[in-house]
């Protein structure tokens, strides 16, 4: 695991394992799975599942689900492909459930 010190982090909620940077928060105006979530440019410590095809609220996206790497909890998906030309931003990004991470050094 990669400890950080310093800069703003978010932990897994379940083991505290550092995943994302708060100074990589693109968007905060995301919905997940059970509730608000936030798009991030990166992830760290993470374990990436298979690719699907999901029919999400702004169209068809090819997403994989992302793991903690410490205790396998999903957190959230991977971007990996947007149907759709207004969405193609998304690709390769992260999101993040709010209720799946914990701030850490604030």
């Amino acid at each position: 695991m990669a400890e950080l010190v310093g800069p703003r982090v978010y932990s897994c909620f379940h083991c505290r394992n550092h995943v994302c940077l708060h100074d990589d928060i693109i968007s905060k105006a995301f919905q997940g799975r059970n509730g608000r979530a936030f798009l991030f440019s990166h992830a760290m410590n993470i374990s990436v599942g298979p690719k699907e095809d999901r029919q999400l609220m702004t169209g068809l996206h090819t997403v994989a689900d992302i793991y903690c790497r410490d205790c396998r909890e999903v957190l959230g998906w991977k971007y990996e492909r947007a149907y759709e030309e207004s969405q193609r931003y998304k690709e390769g990004k992260f999101i993040f459930e709010k209720a799946k991470i914990v701030k850490e050094n604030w």
